[in-house]
């Protein structure tokens, strides 16, 4: 049986279009898969370059595939049952920065390239004062701001328009965000007004929501699907057949990219901090609850979370009766797409592992959990108790009290390798402004309430925890 390879291709190999940070599995089974159907009824004809964020990536796998891998749609959408699988075709190539610097800034000479996407987790989008061009030049890891940078201003060199830069790393305004990183890498090294001008004018920054969950590789399954395919593809993706795209900016960007007319479901909006609210805070949130309390009682998947009946309980209680009441939007509509999500959640096509949910829980808990977590205090003068287990159970993972690998930044790594094992690593670890945004001890009994879960995770484990709170409400 034969590897994918170019004589799988059915589409034209259109020109570059696209730059895309990040190689993973969601860009390609979202961003990647929406631009194939754009390229299949002849509205976009365009190709993407992807660019390996950090060092070590998988870009050497899709160029020996010759950049071709399948999407595999399985799932439940309007009622009705959907497995299908696809060959992407979309993809033209890809560039790794560190060994690839020349073929890198090549791509700000491509006159054709009109869109930048990246998705590098909530932790992509940081500034760091140690970067600077030199280093980008060199091989040096650096973040993908500072990557992006070094990129935009070849571009302004070169006196070409800008970009539409749309990041769909999941932080609130992340567009906003990834402007102001790129303006102070512009003021820390010195790069002009003039530079500063072209960004503010020239390039169009959108803020964005994405909402598919993709499981990734089914690994389970992945041998009996080549044989059914009749080829081999080590890129495999899975996802759910539901999707959603919300963009905030100028509706002129459905002329950019005409995803409305492929029968995509995009929503471009001047305002989309409530579709926001609600995706982070009953989707991820509960996501972020049920990856360390599930996996520290043995459980491995989102949909044997909730085929288990203390443990269902527990996130079904956490979305109603802690989350629900404190986010801003009509209960109703709160409710109704809670039931949607639950529905998403048990889709029995859907092996969603919870350690693919474990990659960067830090970060993923000051987003997901903890603004939720904060209103609910101020609401009802006590603390959420769905929410601190989870933040206990980070906590005893991050001690290295379980066998799981801990998968962060490195500075979150380096942050708790000092504290770990010490007598005080609760109180290190929650004052830690770090790793919070702020000194989470300052919130009347948090601490003592962690402390408590962290001792009982010891002594009795997560699933007797969530079966006592369970009775308790």
């Amino acid at each position: 049986m034969e590897s994918l390879n170019n004589s799988f291709r059915k589409l034209p190999q259109y020109p570059n279009k696209v730059i895309q940070f990040g190689e993973g599995n969601f860009l390609r089974a979202f961003i990647d898969w929406q631009i194939q159907q754009m390229n299949k009824q002849g509205l976009f004809k365009g190709g993407v370059q992807i660019v390996q964020p950090l060092p070590t990536g998988r870009v050497k796998d899709l160029d020996e595939q010759d950049d071709l891998y399948t999407v595999l749609l399985e799932g439940i959408l309007d009622g009705k049952k959907i497995q299908s699988h696809e060959i992407i075709e979309s993809v033209n190539g890809t560039v790794n920065p560190y060994t690839e610097y020349d073929k890198y800034m090549a791509l700000a000479e491509d006159d054709n390239i009109e869109v930048i996407f990246s998705n590098t987790t909530e932790a992509g989008i940081a500034f760091d004062k140690n970067d600077t061009l030199e280093k980008i030049k060199n091989g040096e890891k650096s973040s993908y701001p500072a990557k992006l940078t070094a990129l935009l201003y070849h571009r302004f060199e070169l006196g070409k328009k800008g970009f539409h830069i749309i990041p769909c790393e999941l932080i609130n305004h992340n567009g906003d965000a990834l402007k102001k990183t790129i303006l102070q890498y512009a003021d820390l090294w010195n790069l002009g007004q003039d530079f500063v001008d072209w960004i503010n004018k020239d390039n169009k920054f959108y803020s964005t929501l994405v909402d598919r969950i993709v499981p990734g590789y089914p690994r389970d399954r992945a041998a009996d699907l080549e044989q059914e395919w009749g080829y081999k593809d080590q890129n495999m993706v899975k996802t759910e057949p539901f999707l959603i795209f919300v963009i905030e900016g100028d509706k002129d960007i459905e002329k950019v990219l005409p995803l409305k007319e492929a029968g995509i479901n995009l929503v471009v909006t001047d305002d989309m901090q409530p579709y926001r609210n609600r995706k982070v805070s009953i989707l991820n949130g509960p996501h972020t609850t049920m990856s360390p309390i599930g996996r520290l009682a043995g459980l491995q998947t989102v949909g044997q979370v909730m085929a288990d009946k203390d443990f269902y309980k527990f996130i079904d209680d956490e979305m109603h009766k802690e989350i629900i009441p404190v986010v801003p939007l009509p209960k109703e509509e709160l409710e109704s797409y809670a039931k949607g999500i639950q529905e998403r959640f048990e889709n029995p096509y859907v092996k969603h592992q919870l350690s693919a949910l474990a990659l960067n829980s830090i970060s993923k808990y000051r987003a997901r959990l903890l603004p939720n977590y904060k209103r609910y205090y101020e609401k009802y003068g006590k603390l959420p108790k769905r929410m601190t287990v989870a933040l206990a159970a980070y906590l005893w993972i991050y001690n290295g009290k379980s066998e799981f690998e801990i998968n962060d930044t490195a500075d979150i790594v380096d942050g708790f390798a000092k504290i770990k094992g010490t007598d005080d690593y609760i109180h290190a670890a929650l004052s830690n402004h770090d790793f919070w945004g702020e000194d989470l001890t300052k919130i009347p009994g948090l601490e003592d309430l962690v402390t408590k879960y962290y001792n009982e995770i010891g002594k009795k484990g997560t699933r007797e925890i969530v079966q006592e709170i369970n009775v308790e409400e």
